[in-house]
């Protein structure tokens, strides 16, 4: 028990692991049995365990061959060549062969009835003619001489033709007619039974069961002169004699099998009745026929043939049975006048066999060869995956054949190629997309960090890129008293460069350096001049005058444009707002070169738009630009922004300057940094789902 416990415990889960519980279980009843002694309840307990373990193990046996020996294409091709090719052929050739062995059991036992009943037609025309004898011979027409001398005659050359012969016996109203003629064995055996003292037809031929002999009896009466009533029976004891001589030539082993003495017919025979019939020993006559080739097979069948019991009259099955070969029976079918046809009907039965067999080898050729074309493309793209799965997208499937499968294994060679090319392609992709990721990474760097807030003035700015890289610009450029002081002005730029992508980046990054230089360039010249003149300390500078290049945003502009258009190609351009805020005065002085003009939105719900300069810079060269200044008061808000804000589109059209100015105008009490959110969120509300068009930039700044 302890061994069985850790069987289980060790067995494998799911169904494979059922069989092994039931065979265990099976196992502890089966010896549960034996050491009680039995039961019905063990016995009945085992035979269900022992189904349930048949069942779960077929289960299993099948999953296993699903899994393991079906995984193959190849298997799978053999067994559905198998199933759809081979088993009608053999479940064909097995009806066929069904059907002739019924057919020839059935031809066999129609020629031994045949051959009965031909004897039994011969017997009644001949005691046709003895009744007549008898019957003149009872009204004294012939002497009773001659009918003795036809009688010898006629048995004479029975005898000659048989081994046995036939006896007769006449009969009036019952009562036996002496003839002087010798019989066989001296006494009549059957006698006339009450039954068949007045036949309906006068009339009866038929095979018949007498204590347990058969017989083939004919009874022919009829009425004499006087009116009483003649019966001559003339009866043939069927024994092995007559069988081998009658029924079984040239057919094989011809057997009957008689009724039980009293029986009566089928269906009021009873149980044991049944039995002793079928255990009545065989009568049977001839011998079975040597084989003539290896087809020849014995064939035996069976049937029942009706007779009746002679002492009762009641109607009863007994059974005929005849062993045989194809070769007699073909030859007692097809035999006769017809042998030169049947030979030619035989040679084309043969000649379509072999035609078939041949038709049947070749389906397997070609089955073959189209199953081993199939498992071997699918052998070849099994083993081609596993190239591409380690990496291997140098292999090529070789193709022989001109066909689907071969057009399939070219695709794969093609999408091999494919992915071969698109894997250098996504090396080279992925490597500038590092280079890509570095120059966001830079120009990120590009844009103000940490803007400081001016005493008189709140700034803000905001660049989403569409891609990696963004083409918009926008910077601050604080200034301070000499030495690091306090601020007094600060200069606003934003710009949007033609195109996207790489070539607006770089062209970017000149513009935000080119700005910076020219700052830069405006503090050296003031403290050289300052320098020179002796001013380092005088009021002029500390009110700021080093920022009085930037308080001239159309001279910078011009500047810009200059060296935009001789540094770089003639179709590129740049938008640009260019603007210098002055702390003292609240003022801002700009000027736009084609930049959507930048709103000043006041507290009375007024907007002014910054329109005053020129064209685009870089485009042409010697442009001016125009300049305007705006006085600032508390609580004006400025926002400059590009058209990445104003210019996405969705059904209801394009989101546009009004709404922007509603929702800063809603959200105008906030910080800078929420209004801006604001207007990004309303904006990627308004695209919805689709991708962002252009580069979003906005900047907002708010007198304090």
């Amino acid at each position: 028990m302890r061994s069985a416990m850790s069987v289980v415990r060790s067995a494998p889960r799911g169904w494979t692991g059922a069989v092994v519980w039931l065979a265990v279980w099976f196992c502890v009843l089966w010896g549960i049995r034996a050491a009680s002694g039995g039961g019905a309840f063990l016995a009945v307990a085992q035979i269900v365990s022992g189904v349930a373990v048949a069942v779960a193990a077929v289960v299993v046996l099948g999953r296993f061959v699903r899994r393991r020996m079906l995984w193959s294409v190849r298997n799978k091709l053999v067994l559905t060549y198998l199933l759809f090719g081979l088993a009608p052929v053999v479940l064909g050739v097995m009806l066929v062969a069904i059907s002739a062995y019924v057919a020839a059991g059935q031809f066999a036992i129609h020629l031994a009835d045949t051959r009965l009943w031909n004897e039994l037609n011969q017997m009644q025309t001949e005691n046709q003619h003895r009744a007549d004898l008898v019957a003149q011979m009872l009204e004294g027409i012939v002497p009773e001489s001659a009918v003795v001398q036809d009688f010898e005659l006629t048995g004479s050359i029975y005898r000659r033709r048989m081994k046995v012969h036939r006896e007769t016996e006449a009969f009036v109203d019952g009562v036996p007619v002496p003839l002087k003629m010798p019989s066989s064995n001296g006494s009549m055996p059957l006698g006339l039974p009450q039954w068949a003292m007045k036949l309906q037809y006068g009339e009866f031929q038929h095979l018949v069961s007498d204590g347990g002999e058969l017989y083939l009896v004919t009874l022919h009466q009829q009425k004499l002169a006087d009116g009483k009533m003649l019966s001559v029976l003339t009866s043939l004891p069927v024994n092995s004699e007559a069988i081998d001589t009658l029924l079984a030539g040239g057919l094989g082993r011809v057997r009957l099998q008689t009724l039980p003495p009293n029986s009566v017919s089928g269906r009021r025979a009873k149980a044991r009745d049944a039995v002793a019939a079928i255990e009545k020993e065989w009568i049977g006559g001839g011998s079975e026929p040597p084989r003539v080739n290896l087809a020849d097979i014995r064939v035996g069948f069976g049937s029942t043939e009706s007779m009746r019991d002679w002492d009762t009259g009641e109607w009863g099955n007994g059974w005929i049975a005849v062993d045989s070969r194809p070769s007699l029976l073909y030859s007692q079918l097809f035999g006769g006048p017809l042998g030169v046809v049947t030979s030619w009907i035989r040679g084309a039965l043969i000649g379509i066999c072999v035609l078939f067999t041949l038709i049947e080898m070749l389906a397997l050729w070609m089955a073959t060869g189209l199953s081993r074309t199939i498992t071997e493309s699918v052998e070849n793209l099994y083993r081609a995956t596993l190239h591409i799965d380690i990496g291997d997208f140098t292999h090529r499937i070789e193709v022989t054949q001109h066909d689907q499968l071969a057009e399939l294994s070219q695709s794969f060679n093609r999408m091999t190629g494919s992915l071969q090319r698109l894997m250098k392609e996504q090396k080279e992709k992925e490597r500038m997309q590092n280079e890509l990721s570095i120059a966001q990474e830079v120009q990120a760097n590009l844009f103000p960090k940490n803007v400081k807030d001016l005493a008189t003035l709140e700034l803000y700015g905001v660049c989403r890129p569409a891609r990696s890289v963004s083409g918009d610009y926008y910077d601050f450029l604080t200034f301070h008293e000499p030495g690091g002081g306090r601020e007094t002005g600060v200069a606003i730029a934003m710009g949007d460069i033609s195109g996207k992508g790489i070539s607006a980046a770089l062209l970017m990054a000149t513009l935000h350096s080119a700005v910076r230089a020219y700052r830069f360039a405006s503090e050296e010249i003031v403290y050289a001049e300052s320098s020179v003149a002796g001013l380092t300390a005088s009021r002029d500078v500390q009110s700021g005058e080093h920022d009085r290049l930037f308080e001239s945003p159309g001279h910078i502009l011009s500047l810009l444009n200059r060296h935009l258009y001789r540094s770089t190609q003639p179709e590129k351009y740049a938008t640009l707002f260019l603007a210098h805020y002055n702390v003292a005065t609240a003022t801002l002085t700009y000027s736009n070169a084609g930049q959507l003009p930048p709103l000043v939105l006041s507290k009375d719900g007024s907007v002014r738009r910054l329109d005053k300069g020129g064209t685009v810079v870089g485009l042409m060269d010697g442009m001016r630009y125009e300049e305007d200044r705006v006085k600032l008061v508390a609580g004006d808000i400025l926002v400059a922004y590009s058209d990445g804000v104003t210019e996405p589109e969705n059904k209801f059209g394009e989101f546009g300057e009004d709404r922007l100015v509603e929702v800063v105008q809603m959200y105008r009490d906030q910080p800078l940094h929420v209004i801006a959110e604001q207007v990004l969120s309303a904006v990627d509300a308004w695209i919805g789902a689709e991708e962002q068009p252009d580069d979003i930039t906005l900047v907002l700044a708010r007198q304090i």
